[in-house]
């Protein structure tokens, strides 16, 4: 899994033990929900996940995709929309209303995957640094 948020976030230093905590707590959640696609070899090429919250806005459950990534090798063969189809199914079977994601300015790409697959910008994502 580590060498897949390497791709997604190359520019990042990642604290091995921090995210293996960090998806020890998301797996014995039930308000997160991941899957991980691997190759015949026990390597994973594939994984997304989701968390899910109850939300004022749609008065009702909200699932938000953390991580969806596809090993570069595995672009283009249908394995991220499979990825993204199932966590969808999650969200609809935990009553979500909606389902959303953030995505950096410069991953083109990747929104003109997600535009494919039904996904719309409405939004600008703000955030601030707490540490």
């Amino acid at each position: 899994m580590l060498r897949l948020l390497r791709q997604l976030w190359p520019e990042k230093q990642l604290d091995e033990s921090a995210v293996k905590r960090v998806f020890e707590r998301a797996l014995d959640s039930e308000s997160q929900a991941c899957f991980c696609a691997d190759n015949n070899n026990d390597q994973a090429i594939g994984f997304v996940s989701l968390t899910m919250k109850n939300n004022l806005w749609q008065a009702a459950n909200l699932g938000h995709i953390d991580e969806l990534i596809v090993d570069q090798a595995h672009h283009g063969h249908g394995l991220g929309s499979e990825l993204l189809n199932a966590i969808i199914d999650v969200a609809k079977e935990r009553h979500c209303t909606r389902i959303e994601l953030d995505s950096a300015f410069h991953r083109k790409k990747a929104h003109q995957f997600y535009e494919r697959n039904g996904f719309e910008n409405r939004a600008y994502l703000f955030s601030k640094r707490l540490t």
